[in-house]
């Protein structure tokens, strides 16, 4: 009887412990998801700006339409990348943008009365609270990435992560070449 009971408990201990493991991993998984999620809406957001930064700036620089295209199809390619899932894509999509910006700027520059337009100074205020924000939710997806590859690739959780479908995701990285915002001179 005695051997019936420990091997009872023995048999609630382990379905406990698979539980727990089970459940740990994909808490992580969903909670990395979560923190992608945040960098699109991030992304989105600085998308969402765009257009009125541009027509702001077009209203002084009519004959820059090149930079304005570029800034659309910058646009169009962070809401596809934004539709997946695929993190190499979102980072690339960010980079055009972040291009993009970089060439709007350029033209603001060379027109002093848009400089002092109070239109255009919310805007660039507004895209710099955001380009923070961006870098917070890249920092904050990237946290909970090494926390579920860590788990995912340690005893004994990484027993349980087949089980429970959650695998390692890759880190959000920026290309070295924009990872800071861009700069306006006033």
């Amino acid at each position: 009887m005695i051997y019936v009971i420990i091997a009872v408990v023995v048999l609630v201990l382990l379905v406990l412990f698979f539980v727990v493991g089970f459940n740990k991993l994909r808490k992580l998984d969903v909670g990395a998801e979560e923190a992608l999620g945040g960098i699109d809406v991030q992304l989105t957001r600085r998308s969402d700006l765009i257009p009125n930064l541009v027509q702001t700036v077009k209203g002084y620089a009519a004959h820059e339409s090149g930079v304005f295209e570029e800034v659309t199809q910058a646009r169009a390619g962070v809401a596809a990348a934004a539709a997946g899932d695929d993190v190499p894509a979102k980072a690339a999509a960010d980079a055009a943008l972040q291009q993009a910006l970089v060439k709007v700027n350029a033209v603001a520059e060379a027109y002093p009365d848009l400089k002092a337009d109070a239109n255009f100074r919310d805007l660039q205020d507004q895209l710099a609270k955001t380009e923070d924000q961006i870098a917070f939710a890249r920092q904050y997806y990237n946290d909970a990435t090494a926390q579920l590859n860590e788990s995912v690739r340690t005893i004994p959780w990484m027993f349980f992560s087949g089980v429970a479908g959650v695998k390692e995701r890759e880190f959000y990285d920026a290309p070295a070449e924009h990872t800071a915002a861009p700069g306006v001179e006033f």
